[in-house]
């Protein structure tokens, strides 16, 4: 009798033990949970913060890489708000192309600085109205890589690098500086060339009036093969007449 009182004593003894260890375990479950929400919570806040530092970062890059292409563009009352038509141009090809594009904003960077390099040019060069030398011509050619060099140490400035140096690359290699071909030029740099050209056209010149859009799209359809990538051109083509003109009046 005293064996099984005995007995049944240390089993509620350890019964007591077990629903104590298991209440103890529910509390530091409990305290472990409320960490973990903490934890959460923290890099919720720093993560918004982060998110706010970075925002503020990109808008600061993007204030200062508008204002060195307003800089350049100042030097040339012809080619005033060429930079931004060519990047809205730029980013909605690259788009209809399918080089997503996300929230990187260094091949926009690009866009908006490819013709940094121009400011090494003399006035008496960049703004000569009549046909240029053969020695002037290769002056402005320098531009791209000038350019290139003027951005190299700038590390936000990485990817734009590419359009900079290769945006007056051509398909079949006849370009400058680098004489890249096919696609050893740069995606982003052969997109550009087509909207540098469509701009350029479409834009009223001292010795010559503005082409239509249509009249822009015959003659870029011309050098597909030569000049252009033919994929990129396939993408142009998705650009309605229409979609082009509304980025050029919202610029101007």
């Amino acid at each position: 009798m005293m064996n099984a009182v005995n007995t049944e004593q240390q089993l509620q003894k350890r019964i007591s033990e077990l629903e104590s260890e298991l209440a103890k375990r529910a509390r530091d479950a409990a305290e472990k949970e409320k960490q973990l929400e903490r934890y959460a919570a923290d890099l919720r806040e720093t993560f918004k913060q982060e998110r706010a530092r970075s925002q503020q970062l990109r808008e600061s890059y993007m204030l200062t890489v508008r204002a060195l292409a307003s800089a350049v563009e100042a030097r040339d009352s012809y080619t005033a708000r060429h930079a931004e038509r060519v990047a809205a141009y730029g980013l909605q090809l690259a788009d209809t192309y399918g080089m997503r594009l996300g929230d990187d904003p260094e091949i926009e960077f690009g866009f908006l600085l490819h013709d940094a390099g121009k400011i090494a040019v003399p006035d008496a060069i960049l703004l000569k109205p009549g046909r240029l030398t053969h020695s002037e011509r290769r002056i402005i050619e320098e531009h791209p890589a000038n350019g290139a060099n003027i951005v190299r140490d700038i590390a936000f400035l990485g990817a734009a690098r590419d359009v900079i140096r290769h945006h007056h690359e051509r398909w079949d290699g006849t370009g400058y500086p680098d004489k890249l071909a096919g696609e050893e030029i740069p995606l982003a740099a052969r997109i550009f060339a087509v909207v540098d050209v469509l701009d350029a056209l479409t834009t009223e010149r001292p010795y010559r009036r503005a082409s239509t859009i249509a009249e822009a799209r015959v003659i870029i359809l011309q050098q597909v093969g030569t000049h252009f990538d033919p994929t990129v051109i396939e993408a142009f083509q998705q650009m309605s007449d229409a979609e082009i003109e509304r980025i050029k009046l919202r610029i101007g």
